[in-house]
């Protein structure tokens, strides 16, 4: 269990310890998640990608793509309409 103390500003340090094990560097974001009676602080970029990833569960299968060439060959139709569309 480790300590932090809150600045006038509401600012707070999270040791080098903590920051390893969220996978934080300067600049990085922080998530403060209500869990009952507990916050818990996560990495907010991988919560996001969580996120995301779930937001997208079943449409690869959907869309039947069944590995990186499949996804590759939907970028590029995808770029030839754009470029279709601007000249």
């Amino acid at each position: 269990m480790e300590a932090a103390k809150i600045t006038s500003r509401g600012h707070i340090a999270i040791s080098n310890d903590i920051r390893k094990k969220l996978v934080v560097k300067e600049g990085g974001k922080v998530i403060f998640i209500e869990d009952g009676n507990r916050i818990v602080v996560a990495n907010a970029a991988k919560i996001a990608f969580a996120n995301m990833r779930a937001a997208f569960a079943g449409e690869a299968d959907r869309l039947g793509i069944k590995g990186e060439g499949d996804v590759a060959a939907i970028a590029d139709e995808v770029r030839e309409e754009r470029y279709a569309d601007h000249n």
